[in-house]
């Protein structure tokens, strides 16, 4: 194993209170021996039993995010094994952000979400730490609300409410100007279509209304390419704010934020190491460095080669699927600075290959060599999508054969009718849900026709409309749950019985919990009912 191997895993090696330098580790132990503790045939996932995947998809965080550069993995190894001062190094790193981005300050954060968090913060206590040591509990400040308009709600902002702030919604001009209130501590928005300028809550459109009340506005541009300096401070913004793990390629546990000095200063006061609201979000030094460094690369790198390459791989890719006769190509080229990456769509009708492009994302999903691949349905044509930015060197034609290999297998269509089902599970159930370490009661109700059911489905806090199939005892269901800024899905698979349905609940990226549902039994003595024909003599 190279030293740069071993300086690159040695953190997979536990040496309990130990201060040892990584130079004194290689040093006393033996270069054999380091192999084959860190990996198993070259793979350090593989010895933990753990698949390694090929990411046709991007820079999702389920994933890992994105490659860092080697500019980053240096920066780390060059940051190991000093200490410094963390106010000291966050100022020095300051102002180099400052001269790099050419804007008044930046700070690194533990991630996208903790700048959101820390700078939310910052607007509700002003940098006054005796308020800082009290959130989430507002009670007696200035500063309690912030103002997100509709297009904007997403799953990330519960970073912004962890600090205990209520969130006001706007869906127009005239609503944000009503909004704004002494009580106001910022405007949150995503960057996007919505917040597109000409639109009617642009960016632009935000500052006009916000800018002659003080309120700072705070932009969320995490999965953004880097613009030197960011065109949303240009467009009105005060804060803008990106996540290391996409397209900036640095640490997946970095995050930037870039803007007004005074706000950022009240941020990093936020954040670890002071304690507080922030301590659970720490950043280490070597994360801290290497996010710079990975700033400092984006001004360097060749973007335009880049590109260039991924239209490469996605070519060999085409032109392989291209020789399966009903399958077409076409790559979409993004002009946003979202999730900016050329995309392959391969489309074919599923009655002609009788596959669905969710069936192929699925099989490669789950069977080695695995690879994360897009599908879509649309107007009686299925698809798969291929994203190529996260792509390795040699992927693209293991992609390639892989996917030819699955669409090119000659399929009959499934004409299989389905079995009858075995049980009519028409009524209400009482429906017991373990999770990893507690327990709910809902309740199904179910009106089945045959093979489907539909009926509602209630849980702790909601109900919702239930969906469902049921082929002999086999059970599936699903119910979807929707408000600003959280979605959650249901997907019940089991097997039933008269009176007993059992099984499990996948749910997405909170993983699975099982269930048990027993019959209610509803017959009770039928008594004729009596309505009175005037006021009660008594009560």
């Amino acid at each position: 194993m190279k030293r740069r191997e071993i300086l690159q895993h040695l953190g997979a090696i536990p040496i309990a209170g130990s201060l040892l330098t990584r130079e004194s580790l290689i040093q006393s132990h033996n270069m054999e021996s380091i192999s084959k503790t860190l990996a198993n045939e070259g793979n350090i996932y593989e010895s933990l039993g753990v698949d390694t995947i090929i990411n046709c998809r991007g820079t999702f965080t389920i994933l890992g995010g994105s490659t860092e550069r080697p500019e980053v993995i240096q920066a780390i190894e060059a940051a190991s094994g000093h200490f410094v001062q963390y106010d000291e190094l966050a100022d020095g790193i300051g102002k180099r952000l400052a001269e790099i981005t050419k804007t008044d300050w930046g700070i690194v954060t533990a991630g996208c979400a903790a700048a959101l968090k820390h700078v939310t913060a910052a607007c509700v206590t002003g940098g006054n730490p005796e308020k800082l040591i009290r959130i989430p509990n507002l009670e007696g400040f200035e500063k309690t609300e912030v103002i997100i308009p509709r297009h904007s709600r997403n799953v990330y902002d519960h970073a912004v409410r962890n600090v205990g702030v209520s969130v006001v919604m706007v869906d127009s001009p005239e609503e944000l100007e009503r909004a704004i209130n002494p009580k106001t501590a910022m405007i949150y928005i995503t960057t996007g279509r919505a917040s597109d300028t000409g639109q009617p809550l642009s960016l632009e459109v935000i500052a006009g209304i916000a800018k002659p009340h003080d309120v700072p506005i705070l932009v969320d541009a995490a999965a953004e390419n880097l613009t030197l300096p960011p065109v949303h401070l240009a467009r009105g913004g005060t804060i803008v704010a990106y996540s290391g793990g996409k397209a900036i390629c640095g640490p997946q546990c970095a995050g930037l934020a870039l803007g007004d000095k005074s706000i950022l200063m009240a941020a990093w006061q936020a954040s670890s190491p002071h304690h507080g609201p922030g301590r659970d979000n720490k950043v280490g030094k070597e994360e801290m460095l290497g996010m710079l460094a990975a700033v400092e690369a984006w001004t360097t790198r060749d973007h335009d080669a880049e590109w260039k390459q991924w239209l490469a791989w996605l070519d060999i890719i085409a032109t392989r699927l291209e020789q399966i006769e009903g399958i077409s190509t076409e790559v979409t080229e993004p002009q946003g600075l979202n999730n900016r990456a050329p995309v392959l769509h391969a489309r074919w009708d599923p009655d002609q290959l009788h596959i669905t492009g969710a069936e192929v994302a699925e099989e490669v999903a789950r069977k080695k060599q695995r690879i994360a691949i897009g599908s879509r349905e649309k107007d009686g044509i299925t698809s798969i999508n291929i994203t190529p930015n996260q792509m390795r060197p040699g992927n693209a034609e293991v992609v390639a054969e892989r996917l030819f290999g699955i669409l090119s297998q000659k399929r009959q269509p499934d004409n299989k009718a389905m079995q009858a089902a075995a049980v009519d599970l028409t009524g209400h159930w009482d429906v017991e849900v373990s999770f990893f370490n507690s327990k709910s009661m809902h309740s199904f109700y179910i009106d089945q026709d045959g093979n489907w059911m539909e009926g509602s489905h209630l849980t702790d806090f909601h109900t919702l409309d239930l969906k469902g199939m049921i082929e002999g005892d086999e059970v599936k269901m699903r119910s979807d749950f929707h408000i600003p800024g959280n979605h959650l899905n249901y997907m019940f698979s089991g097997e039933a019985k008269q009176d007993l349905i059992t099984g499990s609940i996948f749910l997405g990226e909170y993983l699975t919990a099982t269930f048990e549902a027993k019959r209610r039994d509803l017959t009770s003595p039928k008594r004729p009912i009596v309505i009175p024909g005037g006021p009660p003599l008594a009560t």
